[in-house]
């Protein structure tokens, strides 16, 4: 953990049950974290990274399943043109990930 984010760190306390506590446990032994609030804070990181995943895809699915024939008919052509060619001239070591 870097010193800036654990400067940006909120102390809270909060009830767990006895399963909660032990599944944190087993997480910060697994994940080789330094605390249990550590381990909590990567298990709370990968909801929300997932919640954000699921609202982009419902956001996708939300925009496809309303758009017009005539819109999906001009990003298939779209896709059509660019697709092969979009990597081209993109030097790998600029793409970031």
């Amino acid at each position: 953990m870097t010193i800036q984010a654990t400067d940006r760190k909120i102390k809270r306390s909060f009830t767990l049950t006895p399963e909660s506590v032990a599944f944190v446990s087993q997480t910060r032994q697994r994940r080789k974290a330094g605390s249990d609030s550590e381990a909590l804070d990567l298990l709370l990181r990968e909801l929300i990274l997932e919640a954000r995943r699921q609202a982009i895809d419902a956001a996708y699915k939300e925009y496809y399943d309303t758009a017009s024939d005539e819109e999906l008919a001009v990003q298939n052509e779209w896709a059509k043109i660019v697709g092969p060619n979009i990597m081209v001239g993109i030097d790998s070591s600029e793409v970031k990930l």
